[in-house]
């Protein structure tokens, strides 16, 4: 077996593999030229492009060139410098937004609001707010005995999909155990809560609490 030079190996991206795999079958003539269009999403000349370039330099071919290379968007030094120069004497007290309206609009620059932003930033003239925490809700513990709460909710749903109408499942659910207590009514409604809450205390006696939503059906 030969031996394998550093300069042998290539780095591609994700996409740019994508493109050697679908020109791969082009070449082994086991795929059109227009179907490979369709699955790359590129056009027509496109392919013909990129495949004549991998027909000529290999797998390296289809490696973008302008890896390695630097950004054309990138900022200058001098450019940076100077934008920066003039946000401390002249803005130090506005934001990215009316610091780049005035680099603009009085001193005739060619920049982004984001790059003055992310000069602002770099270089501490100016403080993002924080983003606003998210509460962090800890779930409650459980009660730890059967009997001190007992939790009632009903749920409009196709229970029986096609084969009978839509209906409410009630269900009376103990807190500590789990346990749950169900009945399958037309419509959630007081009366067949009282139902269900009847079967509860005839098999388990009163709890100690009862804790239901705020739907109207609790409501005189």
């Amino acid at each position: 077996m030969g031996t394998v030079k550093i300069e042998d190996y290539i780095t591609m991206s994700n996409k740019e593999l994508d493109r050697l795999e679908v020109l791969q079958k082009i070449l082994e003539k086991r795929l059109k030229q227009k179907e490979a269009a369709s699955q790359l999403n590129l056009g027509i000349r496109q392919i013909k492009r990129l495949f004549k370039r991998l027909k000529k330099q290999g797998p390296k071919g289809l490696v973008s060139r302008n890896r390695g290379k630097p950004s054309n968007r990138k900022m200058s030094k001098h450019l940076k410098d100077s934008a920066l120069e003039l946000i401390c004497s002249k803005c130090s007290d506005f934001g990215p937004t009316l610091a780049h309206e005035k680099l603009t609009e009085v001193h005739n620059f060619t920049i982004s609001v984001s790059s003055v932003r992310n000069i602002m930033v770099e270089f501490g003239a100016w403080t993002p707010k924080k983003s606003k925490k998210k509460r962090v809700f800890q779930h409650r513990q459980r009660r730890p005995s059967k009997g001190e709460l007992l939790q009632g909710d009903g749920s409009d749903h196709a229970w029986f999909e096609d084969r009978a109408p839509k209906c409410s499942l009630l269900a009376l659910v103990d807190d500590a155990t789990g346990e749950a207590y169900l009945r399958f009514a037309r419509l959630e409604n007081t009366w067949d809560y009282m139902k269900i809450f009847r079967e509860y205390l005839e098999l388990n006696g009163r709890p100690v609490a009862l804790y239901t939503d705020k739907h109207g059906v609790f409501k005189v």
